[in-house]
């Protein structure tokens, strides 16, 4: 199977486990409900998700005993996008090439909506710790903790963002926020992986290495994008976080020295991986699929 084919898989099996998440009855709160599949459904890369899945699979075939885990962390990552949206943070209209959901219902919905997701991966994270009482309890806890503490990164680098609009900040800061707001996510979803599928520490902690270096990657790659790609591709406003006076890679280093530092955290995720042989072929594809994706 080659790594386009492959991605598409994943994408497909995870949008079918989240439809079996998604409230289609008749109920007062039937509004808030579209909301949330209107943004749960309007597809993206999956790439938390995959990247959990794809990690566990590098030890353990059976990729069904983390499906709740790998679908709590898209809940999380479309409850941030939701509310990234919103006026009083980016003040974006479009996403997915689709009105943002504050745009398509309103400002009120919107957040409940995402309020709603970050509850319900919560949910979900409790039925997997009550699946099973053996001794794989304790892995399952580290994995809870690994989650929430990504998540409280997540919005500390969302604040950071915020907050320094408009202002100039180090390198150092830039690369801080970015760990937090982006990286954050994607690192715990592959040390997720790693944890439950008994991977040993040393491997944990090289694939969190990776993971760091790719979620830097991911994010640098979207400056990039932001100033250089087309709408109709990427499916979201180009050239708003220079008109928002925002703090990214190209405010601080220019174009060019961004793609130079992205093809460099790009080989140093790659070397991260090298240990894994031909286990981490598909995490070595997705790796260059984020370097040089064009949405």
């Amino acid at each position: 199977m080659d790594f386009k084919e492959e991605l598409k898989n994943y994408q497909i099996l995870i949008d079918k486990e989240l439809n079996k998440y998604v409230n289609k009855e008749e109920c007062p709160e039937k509004i808030l409900n579209e909301s949330i599949e209107y943004s749960l459904l309007a597809g993206g890369k999956r790439l938390r998700p995959i990247l959990m899945l794809a990690t566990y699979k590098m030890f353990k075939e059976n990729i069904e005993e983390v499906f709740m885990l790998a679908v709590a962390m898209e809940m999380v990552h479309n409850f941030s996008l939701i509310h990234d949206d919103l006026p009083g943070i980016d003040n974006d209209n479009l996403r997915h090439g689709k009105p943002t959901n504050h745009i398509k219902f309103n400002e009120a919905t919107a957040i409940l909506a995402g309020d709603a997701l970050l509850n319900k991966a919560y949910t979900l994270m409790s039925e997997y710790l009550k699946k099973e009482t053996d001794a794989n309890i304790f892995k399952k806890i580290e994995a809870l903790g690994l989650f929430s503490e990504s998540i409280n990164k997540m919005i500390i680098g969302e604040y950071i963002d915020t907050e320094y609009e408009g202002k100039m900040i180090t390198g150092e800061y830039l690369e801080y926020m970015y760990k937090h707001k982006t990286g954050a996510l994607i690192k715990a979803s592959v040390q997720i992986g790693a944890i439950l599928a008994d991977a040993s520490e040393q491997e944990i902690e090289n694939l969190g290495e990776f993971a760091e270096k790719i979620g830097l990657a991911f994010q640098i790659k979207d400056d990039i994008l932001s100033e250089t790609g087309k709408v109709e591709v990427t499916g979201k406003p180009v050239g708003n976080d220079k008109a928002r006076g925002k703090s990214t890679f190209i405010a601080a280093y220019g174009l060019k020295e961004s793609q130079e530092i992205l093809d460099i955290v790009i080989k140093d995720a790659l070397e991260a991986l090298e240990g894994f042989g031909k286990k981490a072929e598909f995490l070595k594809e997705l790796t260059l699929f984020i370097e040089n994706r064009e949405k």
